[in-house]
C-alpha cells in the first residue's frame, strides 16, 4: 500500500526551514546579563577589558563634536539627557539601572549607533569591553 503522499510536502519543507532560522536566531535574541556580554567582548578581543581605558575611551572626543559622556553625562549613574534631542535618557551603569545590557542585539544595536556618532565607525570588541567593564565597575 502507497503512502498517502509519497514525496514531502511542501509544507513540511516550509516547517523545516522555519524552525531551523528559529535555532539560528534564538542565542542572538536571548536575555544576557552584562557580565556574559563582557565575557562575549573580551574574548572578541583576545584581550582582558580595562575599566580606565574604558572610562577614558567614555569622556574623550574621537574626532567628532560628542563623546559618549555628552548625553550620558561623565559619571553615567544618574540620567542623561540626548545632546541633540533632549530626550532623557536613563542611568547607564547596570548597579544604577538594573534594565542595562540584558539583551545581546539590543546592547550591539546601541553601541552600532553611538560609536558612528562618537567615532565615525564601529567601536571595537576592545573598546566595547573596556567601556562595559567600566560601567560595571561602577557601584552604589
Amino acid at each position: 500500500m502507497n503512502p498517502p503522499f509519497p514525496h514531502p510536502s511542501p509544507f513540511k519543507a516550509v516547517l523545516a526551514a522555519a524552525v531551523l532560522a528559529c535555532a539560528a536566531i534564538a542565542p542572538m535574541a536571548r536575555a544576557t546579563t552584562p557580565a556574559e556580554q563582557l565575557a562575549g567582548y573580551t574574548a572578541q578581543a583576545g584581550a582582558p577589558a580595562v575599566p580606565a581605558r574604558g572610562q577614558q575611551f567614555f569622556n574623550t572626543r574621537h574626532g567628532r563634536e560628542w563623546t559618549c559622556a555628552s548625553c550620558h553625562g561623565a559619571l553615567p549613574t544618574q540620567a542623561g539627557k540626548h545632546a541633540s534631542t533632549g530626550k532623557t535618557i536613563g542611568a547607564l551603569a547596570p548597579a544604577f539601572n538594573p534594565e542595562r545590557f540584558l539583551d545581546a542585539a539590543k546592547t550591539e544595536k546601541w553601541f552600532r549607533r553611538n560609536c558612528n556618532d562618537v567615532a565615525s565607525r564601529e567601536c571595537t570588541a576592545a573598546e566595547k569591553a573596556d567601556v562595559l567593564a567600566w560601567l560595571m565597575a561602577l557601584k552604589r
